[in-house]
């Protein structure tokens, strides 16, 4: 993994993802269909990052 990487994950994914899991744990009606849509989001970034660097 790149330096790049590390420096966007640490400073915007993680802060973002736990910002994002607070507002959706806020609202107790939708809160699990949102937080379900946040992990799959999540999972498919960092699995989209995973093939983009792999061939490098």
């Amino acid at each position: 993994m790149s330096a790049s990487s590390i420096i966007f994950f640490l400073i915007f994914l993680i802060p973002l993802t736990g910002f994002l899991v607070w507002v959706m744990r806020q609202d107790k009606r939708k809160g699990k269909v949102g937080m379900f849509i946040l992990g799959f989001i999540v999972l498919a970034g960092v699995w989209f990052m995973y093939l983009m660097t792999k061939g490098k």
